[in-house]
């Protein structure tokens, strides 16, 4: 990996780590579904010159409704189900949960696609379930954030997280299955828009009452142009330079950058009980998505 290659991942991963961060402060006052409509809205703004990139325009306007479907499913709905998440428990735990994407999209692929794994790759799924649900019995060692009533409410949260993440799994086999040869750019755009249409009138139902602060616009603009818009241009940079495979394992970086973030700016506990099970879900996330392979026997075919 090149040095700029290398420099751009590091980049990527610490700002989709800082996602949860701005999500915490913008949700504090929007709400949940608001400060999700305005991600994606400011992102889709944000986003429109790649229109005028050739090749583009033509690919949008030619799979349109896909692309737009694909966008509530893939920002609108997890965006939204992950700003509630962080009104209720910590952006560490948050991240970590977000981290089971591959493990997700593994299975869905083999549900829908019929990608089966291999013994190996299935070992690795395994081990993710039990990082996961090692994550929900410890739920007692967890910091709450501020507002979370019980633990319950952080149960809730950690499942609107994983529904997220499912979300995530089915946006990614519909687009191998209808999206496929789409220009990136023109999914990365056309998606943004289609998540603000889906989120427009949640938006405004839900829009505050009260006057809400400059920090907390500061947030949403953050998360829509860094976390969204040049997170997506950088994704896509990375594939095209490196590979899918090599893209992928931002996702073991973006957690540390997040609990990094939680502790310095939110004060939040990070305790072994996580960072264990975090491990555990990486280890799994590596094996299920053949990120790391058992080598083969000398001699063998």
């Amino acid at each position: 990996m090149s040095p700029t290659l290398a420099l751009e991942f590091f980049l990527l991963a610490a700002l989709w780590g800082s996602s949860f961060l701005f999500m915490r402060l913008g949700a504090a006052e929007f709400g949940a579904l608001p400060t999700a409509g305005m991600r994606v809205a400011l992102a889709a703004l944000f986003l429109l010159p790649v229109f005028l990139l050739k090749g583009v325009w033509a690919d949008f306007r030619q799979r349109a409704r896909l692309i737009l479907f694909v966008g509530l499913l893939n920002s609108g709905i997890p965006f939204a189900l992950f700003a509630y998440a962080v009104m209720h428990i910590s952006t560490g735990l948050t991240s970590i949960l977000n981290a089971t994407v591959p493990l997700t999209g593994a299975l869905v692929a083999w549900a829908w696609l019929k990608d089966r794994p291999d013994a190996w790759r299935a070992t690795g799924l395994a081990i993710g379930f039990v990082g996961v649900c090692l994550l929900v019995i410890g739920k007692s060692g967890f910091s709450l954030a501020p507002g979370a009533a019980s633990a319950g409410q952080a149960l809730l949260a950690m499942l609107a997280c994983l529904v997220a993440t499912f979300c995530y799994g089915l946006a990614a086999s519909f687009t191998k299955r209808h999206l496929t040869g789409v220009h990136p750019l023109a999914t990365a755009s056309g998606s943004q828009i289609g998540a603000a249409l889906g989120l427009a009138l949640p938006t405004l139902w839900l829009w505050p009452d009260q006057p809400v602060s400059t920090g907390a616009w500061g947030a949403l603009v953050a998360v829509a142009l860094l976390c969204t818009s040049l997170a997506y241009v950088l994704f896509f940079r990375i594939i095209a330079q490196a590979g899918p495979s090599k893209a992928l394992t931002v996702t073991f970086l973006v957690p540390v950058f997040a609990l990094i973030y939680g502790r310095i700016f939110l004060d939040e506990a990070i305790t072994p009980w996580m960072i264990g099970c975090g491990l555990v879900i990486m280890a799994g996330t590596a094996l299920s998505t053949g990120l790391v392979r058992r080598r083969p026997q000398v001699g063998s075919a």
